[in-house]
């Protein structure tokens, strides 16, 4: 009988393992590129109350930007800016993009309070993720990024309005500062990466 239990756990052990090799390597895995943002080990929650890490978009292309949900100007621009340039892409090419908005406001921004902004924009909640993170991490994710920001005596940010493309590994492929319209250079390399 011990014989056969061990016949049994070798033969399942050595399918177990076949099946494991025959499996395609998982580039999403590996190490991550040396110039990968995704190696800022940064904690967000988004705007259903889940707890997610940054690097956590690894394996597809996102637009990344960052805001505050009780800006009245700039960031809903920057909101409508991301829109227009999502949907600027052929459907199926949408579909492999996804988008992350980060907050400068973890006082305020609450998961109800990011749920509310993308009730209000229209977001699809199935590709976008609107998310907060403690002062730290909103500090170590703007620099990583290039993006500056500095908190006003009266409660509001004064910040820098950019849209960052990433590949599916985290690279920084291209970044716009133009809003409100489409940047043909910018809305070309999301197709190029999307393409890939």
């Amino acid at each position: 009988m011990k014989s056969a239990v061990f016949l049994f756990s070798l033969i399942a052990g050595w399918l177990f393992a076949a099946t494991a090799l025959a499996q395609p390597a998982n580039p999403a895995t590996g190490p991550l590129p040396g110039d990968s943002v995704y190696n800022l080990d940064a904690s967000l929650v988004d705007q259903d109350g889940k707890t997610l890490r940054f690097a956590d978009g690894r394996g597809q292309p996102r637009l990344v930007s960052m805001f505050y949900s009780s800006c009245k100007f700039v960031c809903p621009m920057i909101i409508d800016t991301l829109r227009r340039t999502e949907r600027s892409l052929p459907d199926a090419d949408r579909k492999r993009l996804g988008v992350l908005m980060v907050s400068f406001d973890p006082d305020r921004d609450t998961p109800e309070a990011l749920k509310n902004v993308a009730a209000k924009h229209k977001v699809d909640l199935m590709r976008w993720t609107l998310a907060r993170a403690e002062d730290a991490d909103v500090r170590r994710l703007a620099a990583v990024l290039g993006i500056q920001y500095k908190l006003r005596d009266d409660g509001d940010y004064n910040h820098s309005s950019v849209m960052i493309l990433l590949d599916a590994e985290g690279r920084i492929v291209a970044r716009t500062e133009r809003m409100g319209e489409l940047d043909a250079d910018f809305v070309n390399a999301v197709k190029r990466v999307v393409a890939q």
